[in-house]
């Protein structure tokens, strides 16, 4: 088979694994740089979109996940790279200025250290073959022996081991040759020896949302786990894509973005915000509100707390505020030393006002009557905007409409 056809399938394979991130980590090298830079879909720290390479070594499997369209029942053309093409192809898009990394995962194939082994070849040729010093992203195959695991985290810059559904009820009915225990051994590995050679840019996982029938809360919590567990750099929530027919899988045609899209809202809210699981959901509320992030509902349901003054309220009350980020809450720190601060100041320190608005007051002043400061009036205008926010007769400017 030629390569471009060999690309064209296991690029196309590879799409379904969205665990990838910006790198942060920097490494000698005469080609590639991941100093201020990342990968594929990611912003740099100096502002630039990075890209990446994302592949997959093969498309053979040995396992029957049902989820999954390269599963051994699937009756699919199986390629499979050498450790050579792949250097080939990232060397050469390198050089065309059409990436600054790769993305390496993989089906299984023959077993866990084979395939490992096979990783660890191709990117082994990268690094000192051909002394390719970008980023780098691999994924480690569950089952594989720990000294594989070092051997591979000695070479990549971020190192990840797919968790692939929130619970272990969930693995053993759509993946019964996987479990819990082989994903999490990696983890506890790749976090006991961190330093800045092995895995600089840390670990990541990803759930398959909606596949199984967990709740979102389920899902929030096994995230907060792995978090605190094994110091991840991030939980990645990919929303399921029917693929397969089987009558174990959900019968519904458009994956759940919505909820996906919730459900990296709430991630944020644990990593940055000072948020645990418990604040945003409870046994009486075990899904978020489609209808509003969940920190604008938290807010509703909290209303006690609010409204809190600009110029007088903590850091961390400032971070309680819907519109107002982890960046704009220090702006806001930092100018009230110097004056008082307006809604008009608001805006331009980038708060998102339109939401912020309801939630606080500027020395005392609500930005209309505070007989309006009521549960009904806030949540019917928040639900509002994010209507007209998503109106899909909005369409993207262009420099050749009038």
């Amino acid at each position: 088979m030629e390569l471009k056809e060999k690309l064209k399938i296991l690029a196309d394979s590879a799409k379904y694994d969205v665990s990838c991130s910006s790198s942060g980590s920097k490494r000698k090298g005469d080609l590639g740089n991941t100093s201020f830079s990342g990968i594929c879909h990611s912003f740099s720290a100096d502002g630039r979109c990075i890209s990446l390479l994302k592949i997959l070594l093969t498309n053979c499997c040995i396992y029957d996940c049902k989820y999954c369209l390269n599963r051994q029942s699937n009756n699919i053309k199986r390629v499979i790279f050498t450790p050579e093409e792949i250097c080939y192809i990232t060397i050469n898009f390198y050089k065309r200025n059409y990436i600054e990394g790769l993305f390496l995962s993989s089906g299984i194939i023959k077993s866990p250290d084979y395939t490992m082994n096979l990783i660890i070849e191709t990117i082994t040729l990268l690094r000192r073959k051909y002394h390719f010093g970008g980023y780098i992203h691999a994924k480690a195959i569950p089952g594989c022996s720990e000294y594989l695991v070092k051997k591979l985290g000695l070479l990549v810059d971020r190192l990840s081991a797919n968790i692939e559904l929130p619970t272990e009820k969930g693995i053993k009915l759509l993946a019964p040759n996987k479990n819990f225990g082989n994903t999490e051994k990696i983890m506890g590995y790749v976090k006991n020896n961190k330093s800045n050679k092995f895995v600089p840019a840390g670990q990541s996982t990803q759930m398959i949302i909606g596949a199984t029938h967990e709740s979102d809360l389920d899902i929030m919590q096994k995230s907060e786990n792995m978090y605190n567990n094994f110091k991840l750099k991030r939980v990645f929530y990919s929303a399921y894509i029917p693929v397969n027919k089987d009558n174990l899988l959900p019968t519904f045609e458009k994956p759940p973005l919505i909820r996906e899209h919730r459900l990296y809202q709430a991630d944020w809210l644990l990593r940055y915000y000072g948020f645990k699981t418990n604040d945003l959901l409870d046994d009486q509320h075990v899904n978020f509100n489609l209808l509003i992030d969940p920190k604008a509902n938290w807010a509703l349901n909290h209303l006690q707390e609010f409204p809190k003054d600009i110029n007088k309220c903590s850091y961390y009350d400032l971070l309680k505020v819907p519109g107002i980020g982890v960046t704009s809450a220090k702006r806001i720190m930092k100018s009230r030393q110097h004056f008082q601060i307006t809604f008009k100041d608001l805006k331009n320190m980038g708060v998102v006002l339109k939401r912020a608005k309801y939630f606080i007051t500027c020395s005392g002043k609500y930005f209309i009557d505070k007989t309006f400061f009521n549960k009904n009036f806030i949540e019917a205008n928040l639900v509002l905007e994010d209507k007209q926010k998503s109106n899909p007769s909005r369409k993207q400017l262009s420099f050749f409409n009038e």
